[in-house]
């Protein structure tokens, strides 16, 4: 990973390259279609391959209020990016260096100047500079100008004849429609906690959970989920094991918790996660929260909770 901090350095390895510049939030099936475009198109040319993105989304500066959540922590965004094929992937640490750059300064700046760019792929949709002055069109005319060869690829669309996104799949999440995100994303949604000591609730009716704390990407709608829960292994370097798992988003109504949580409930685990950051993965929506009007009522709802989350988690 290359770290841009100016509009000077760079390491010399990625110089040369077909280029691909975005916000690229999810890391979705449209993105990786981009990226196999990509690199392609690089090694046709015999050049690498690179993808730029930037940290923090350049809305987080200028508009915070509008900021959108992440759907996934950049680190995993690297990672899903080198997985396309990729030769390397450079992270713009986003700030007033940058974003007052206007259109033409960042091309020249920039693309032209720190890459040295020899091709460019973008989708139609993508603007740069300040205030978004730049777009494709003009993107073109000025690599035509300067001998950089410039592919716009068409946006994937779904059956439905809509355009696969970001903002798309995170209005999906809102709405607890973790299928539909998954088949955007082309993978389960994943978010990572830390386990903490909740009220200890879910061991005392024979259901233990783990509660997460401190998630820093989107949470799906209250809800119960079928999941599947990725646990750190036990020596350093080893995978993660998998667990299935019933996951509940939202307050607990029927003991009159109001408090938002997300806890969730690995089927036959047995060992102590208190204090370990795990990953879940949305596979998907069960059934809103509710109130129950009992505890024999609740305990039988988790009971049909957990065998269908448990078939579904079987099904991958």
């Amino acid at each position: 990973m290359i770290t841009i901090e100016n509009v000077r350095d760079f390491p010399a390895r990625a110089r040369g390259a077909y280029v691909t510049i975005g916000n690229f939030d999810g890391v979705h099936r449209g993105h990786a279609r981009l990226m196999a475009e990509l690199v392609r198109r690089a090694d046709a040319a015999g050049a690498p391959a690179l993808a730029v993105t930037f940290d923090p989304h350049p809305a987080a500066l200028l508009r915070p209020e509008q900021t959108p959540e992440p759907l996934v922590r950049m680190d995993r965004e690297i990672e899903l990016l080198m997985a396309t094929g990729v030769s390397d992937v450079a992270v713009f640490r986003t700030g007033p260096w940058l974003l007052g750059l206007s259109a033409r300064e960042f091309f020249e700046q920039v693309v032209l100047g720190q890459f040295a760019a020899r091709g460019m792929v973008e989708g139609p949709n993508f603007f740069f500079g300040r205030d978004r002055q730049g777009n494709v069109d003009v993107l073109g005319r000025w690599c035509r100008e300067s001998g950089v060869a410039l592919h716009v690829a068409e946006p994937l669309m779904t059956d439905d004849g809509r355009m696969i996104s970001s903002s798309r799949i995170r209005r999906c999440l809102v709405d607890g429609q973790v299928a539909e995100a998954r088949d955007l994303l082309g993978r389960p949604h994943r978010i990572r906690g830390l386990v903490t000591h909740g009220a200890g609730r879910g061991a005392g009716i024979g259901v233990p959970t783990a509660n997460l704390d401190e998630i820093d990407v989107l949470i799906p709608a209250p809800g119960v989920y079928a999941a599947t829960v990725l646990v750190p292994g036990v020596e350093p370097g080893s995978p993660p094991s998998r667990w299935p798992a019933a996951c509940n988003i939202g307050p607990n109504p029927t003991f009159g918790e109001q408090q938002f949580k997300v806890e969730a409930h690995l089927i036959d685990f047995r060992g102590d996660l208190y204090g370990q950051l795990i990953e879940l993965e949305f596979l998907e929506r069960l059934r809103p929260t509710r109130a129950f009007a009992g505890l024999d009522d609740l305990l039988q709802q988790i009971s049909r909770d957990v065998e269908q989350a448990r078939r579904i988690a079987a099904a991958e």
